[in-house]
């Protein structure tokens, strides 16, 4: 009787191991990380710039807005640190979630 509990045992070990399905939840993982929200600046609204970019509230975003405005649409992502308020550390921390 004691061999054949281990026979079983290393049996489901090794066609059910329990590392699988952490593989399985981490790739799950990682393909939801990977999922970033952009934004266009030329069109976004100031409520849209608000809830998916960093550091901007919503004063921020309605200077983004009068800004292009004002000089037309955005040209480069770059050109987004001559709105008032906005320095490269903002710029930096949302790199990835802008578009023009």
């Amino acid at each position: 009787m004691k061999i054949f509990t281990i026979l079983c045992f290393l049996f489901s070990s090794i066609f059910f191991p329990t590392i699988c399905f952490a593989e399985s939840k981490s790739e799950t993982t990682t393909a939801v990380e990977k999922q970033v929200t952009q934004v266009n600046i030329n069109t976004a609204t100031a409520e849209e710039l608000t809830k998916e970019l960093v550091g901007i509230g919503m004063s921020k975003a309605q200077k983004i807005i009068e800004y292009r405005e004002k000089f037309g649409p955005f040209i480069s992502i770059e050109q987004l640190k001559e709105v008032s308020g906005i320095g490269q550390a903002t710029l930096d921390k949302n790199i990835g979630k802008i578009t023009l």
